[in-house]
């Protein structure tokens, strides 16, 4: 488990990006910027509603207010929303003066999701904003030697065929991205392949096809249930020419319960690492924290963040 988890640090260190920090009045926040500031992991910036720059503000507001005024915001509304740390941090991002940004220490998920759909450009290739976790489960000869891509356990309670697909191949490119592993998405399900019929195994099997039409070049595969994605034995009683069954990295849940409540079963039963939510979907990067998270927690999530601020600047050279 530290493995995987010393290589993303130290492949952050490599290419440090400057990593916005909102919630200045957290211990454990303070105490990961040191440590990630002496690591050379990220260059972290810590907001307080002091060092919020006048200038700098009145720009990302004038710029909040035009885009959002047909919703009827008004100006001061938008000059009191960029007062908030989080709102200008997420800006400073949007407007290059950051790279990333990282919250939820004491934002709630909903705070820091809203944010990021207010304030960050969206990814019109990936077209939904979703989320994943890594997980990384101790003495596991499953997934990618016991680390997989989970989505989405944070954000789309109920997501349709066609966002499902796009969760799948979200959370694909991330695992190629940042984990640097060949993704084998399965879409999970309480159906094998026919095993049973009800519209949520078809809302599944449509999935699978919409994300497989798109040629997005991953391997995606459903619907399964968990053992048939895992578990070679089970598969291969129960699937025959999947590139995916019994070897999927990448779970895709049909809908949050099941992600949410698997993701934090995983944690707690098998001892497993949960780093995330991770925010998909956006052009510049956001991780979100669990409000009970540790320092090593926020130490982790910055990683990632700094390790897609990386992939998002070479793109852009790129093209």
């Amino acid at each position: 488990m530290k493995d995987v988890i010393d290589d993303l640090r130290q492949r952050a260190k490599k290419k440090p990006k400057r990593i916005v920090f909102p919630e200045y009045e957290d211990n454990r926040v303070l105490k990961a910027v040191e440590y990630i500031k002496n690591e050379g992991i990220a260059d972290p910036i810590i907001l307080t509603k002091d060092n919020i720059d006048g200038k700098r503000q009145d720009e990302f507001a004038n710029s909040y207010f035009e885009r959002k005024k047909s919703k009827g915001i008004t100006l001061e509304q938008a000059k009191d929303l960029m007062s908030d740390p989080i709102y200008y941090g997420a800006m400073m991002c949007r407007y290059g003066y950051a790279d990333g940004f990282v919250a939820g220490a004491r934002y709630t998920t909903s705070s820091v999701i809203r944010t990021a759909l207010r304030c960050l450009e969206l990814d019109k290739a990936a077209r939904i904003v979703s989320s994943c976790f890594i997980m990384v489960v101790p003495d596991c000869v499953y997934g990618e030697k016991g680390v997989f891509v989970c989505g989405d356990c944070g954000i789309i309670p109920y997501p349709t065929s066609s966002q499902l697909a796009s969760i799948a191949i979200s959370c694909a490119g991330f695992a190629k991205d940042v984990l640097d592993i060949i993704p084998r998405v399965a879409l999970l399900s309480f159906s094998t392949k026919g095993s049973s019929k009800h519209v949520e195994v078809d809302k599944v099997r449509e999935a699978v096809e919409i994300a497989n039409a798109e040629n997005s070049g991953f391997l995606i595969d459903g619907e399964l249930q968990a053992d048939s994605a895992l578990v070679p034995e089970v598969a291969a009683k129960k699937i025959s020419n999947s590139e995916v069954a019994g070897k999927a990295n990448v779970l895709i849940f049909p809908n949050l319960d099941a992600g949410n409540i698997s993701y934090k079963l995983i944690q707690r039963l098998a001892k497993a690492k949960a780093v995330g939510p991770i925010v998909l979907g956006t052009k510049q990067p956001c991780s979100d924290l669990s409000r009970g998270c540790t320092v090593e927690d926020i130490i982790d999530c910055t990683a990632i963040t700094v390790l897609r601020a990386q992939k998002v600047i070479t793109n852009t050279a790129t093209n």
